[in-house]
């Protein structure tokens, strides 16, 4: 592709050089016919006297010696200081006694001028994955959310409102901790999410032991299964139910590989907590719910929309579901 300010393409420069080597046309002649300065017209006439059509191409217009780079040893102390300690251009310019704007090119030069590109834990750049079929790797996960009282929480209502919803809810439900105080409890949302296609299945519990968490991983096999995704692996964090006998002994049963993340490592995790933020913005605390029932209600319209409308910046902006759509058999 030429340069988005070339006055010529490749093709156009065939045609013009074409015309003042084969057929004689003079420099001026040439020139006026294809809006150029002479000048142009007899660089790409020369060019193609000397090198034939494949002359025709961009070249890259880098010199071929930069004195004033900045030296290889130099910006390895500047990654060093980018990944190990966090610091921006200003802090780094200071310690190495350099401009603020070398340094700022250097870190955009080697794709670490935004912090969200390097791990928080280690300092070293993010290892992005993604497997390469549907079913190979699921990711599972919990996650938890206060219920809602009648009337609303405090989030919509404020904190005064939502007390008095609190206690009149557990008036009506009798929940009340070790201090009698209102107690409305917690949804445990059991989450699954394919990685390479990024569709979703989600149930919501009173619980997250291991007897509730193999139930939802047999249903979501059977569902994936419905939209003919295959499981493989699965891949979860270090908590109890998924370090249980019984979660392995199931995974064995259902053919799956169980795998677990290394301990205080959650960006093993990461697709699956990301879209927990996703799930608390666009449905868990998304508008005012009158109940927990209200919003309990809400989840499988919004997972649909998730699944089947939702563009997913991570898969070319397209939803979930259109990664299965070539799947063998899926259109039997």
């Amino acid at each position: 592709m030429s340069h988005v300010n070339a006055a010529l393409t490749p093709r156009a420069r065939l045609r013009l050089a074409r015309l003042i080597v084969e057929q004689g046309w003079t420099y001026s002649a040439a020139a006026t016919m294809f809006m150029v300065a002479p000048r142009t017209a007899r660089k790409w006439a020369e060019r193609y006297r000397a090198e034939g059509a494949a002359g025709m191409a961009d070249r890259s217009s880098r010199p071929r010696r930069s004195p004033a780079k900045t030296p290889p040893r130099v910006v390895r102390r500047i990654v060093r200081l980018r990944w190990r300690r966090r610091f921006g251009p200003v802090q780094i310019a200071g310690r190495l006694g350099m401009p603020v704007s070398t340094v700022h090119a250097v870190l955009v030069r080697c794709r670490l001028n935004r912090l969200s590109a390097i791990d928080r834990v280690t300092g070293e750049p993010l290892r992005r994955y993604e497997h390469d079929h549907p079913g190979s790797l699921l990711h599972v996960d919990v996650t938890k959310f206060g219920n809602i009282p009648d009337g609303g929480g405090h989030r919509f209502v404020g904190r005064q409102q939502g007390k008095r919803n609190r206690e009149a809810t557990a008036k009506r439900t009798g929940q009340r901790n070790h201090r009698y105080e209102p107690r409305p409890g917690t949804s445990f949302v059991h989450t699954v999410i394919d990685d390479y296609s990024r569709l979703a299945y989600l149930e919501i519990h009173a619980d997250e032991n291991a007897a509730t968490a193999i139930g939802v991983l047999r249903r979501a096999v059977a569902w994936y299964a419905d939209h003919g995704v295959t499981i493989q692996r699965v891949l979860s964090d270090n908590g109890s139910a998924y370090k249980s006998h019984a979660w392995n002994d199931a995974c064995t049963e259902l053919g799956i590989t169980p795998k677990r993340t290394r301990p205080y490592r959650p960006q093993t995790n990461g697709k699956i907590e990301r879209f927990h933020r996703t799930l608390a913005d666009g449905w868990a605390y998304a508008r005012f719910y009158t109940s927990e029932t209200q919003r309990r209600a809400a989840l499988p319209g919004w997972l649909h929309f998730y699944n089947h409308h939702r563009p997913h910046s991570a898969i070319g902006g397209q939803p979930p579901i259109t990664r299965l759509t070539n799947l063998p058999g899926h259109h039997s």
